[in-house]
């Protein structure tokens, strides 16, 4: 399904439940702390949405089992939070969620590393990778391209010897988690499909501190990198507009 222009309506109500959206990623990121389980982060990001009166877009998606995607480390993302899996002081979590508010999508993430560093890179490359994304978002405006996109994070990301990850993309988004067209996260200028005024868009770079190859676990969801090397990702849902950009997903 192709991306459509939004209506008014629509993108009212793409504006609340991206603000809804935005005030979730707050909660976690500041509750965030080493030992508890993502589990825990997934009940909590349920309850905040439960209270400002959204619901999960992610639940039950082509069969994801959970409200969130919550990878850590080397896992890239869509990571399905478990009792079991622990958050560690030092570790990178990757926090994808996304909200369906009176019918619409919006899809945003961030990448929060837990109490202190383990190595000033981790920071780095968290850094690097929220910037990228205000890269690309800078470039979007009315008849922009994907490939402007795509080249505009690539450019931000190079001298830097990350893994940008290819086989993993932005998209649509709005009636459904994922529309047409893909917004990868590499590219050349003036290249791929055209986007309008009035579409909204996932930007969401993921980039690695080493291979850009992916492995999917067999849980059929979590997809790390191959050589196990850590990942970073943030995402914002936009409404393109004349000469520039409105991100749906900020307080």
């Amino acid at each position: 399904m192709m991306t459509r222009i939004k209506t008014k309506r629509e993108i009212n109500a793409m504006r609340e439940g991206g603000r809804m959206l935005a005030v979730v990623l707050g909660v976690l990121r500041k509750e965030i702390q080493s030992g508890m389980s993502t589990k825990e982060l997934a009940l909590m990001a349920a309850a905040e949405l439960k209270r400002l009166g959204g619901e999960p877009a992610f639940l039950d998606y082509e069969g994801f089992p959970d409200v969130i995607c919550i990878s850590v480390n080397d896992e890239i993302v869509h990571g399905i939070p478990s009792y079991s899996k622990i958050v560690n002081r030092g570790d990178i979590v990757g926090l994808d969620f996304g909200v369906r508010y009176r019918d619409m999508i919006t899809d945003a993430a961030i990448s929060v590393i837990v109490e202190c560093p383990k190595q000033k890179r981790h920071i780095q490359l968290v850094t690097d990778t929220e910037k990228a994304l205000e890269v690309g978002i800078a470039v979007v405006h009315d008849n922009v391209r994907t490939g402007d996109i795509g080249a505009a994070v690539e450019r931000s990301l190079s001298g830097h010897q990350y893994g940008i990850i290819r086989q993993l993309v932005g998209h649509g988004v709005g009636h459904t988690v994922h529309e047409d067209p893909n917004i990868p996260n590499y590219g050349k200028n003036n290249t791929g499909p055209w986007l309008k005024q009035g579409m909204t868009i996932a930007i969401e770079p993921m980039v690695t501190l080493g291979s850009e190859q992916i492995v999917v676990d067999p849980d059929g969801w979590t997809i790390r990198t191959v050589d196990g090397s850590w990942a970073a990702h943030f995402e914002h849902t936009v409404l393109i507009t004349e000469e520039g950009a409105e991100v749906l997903t900020k307080a």
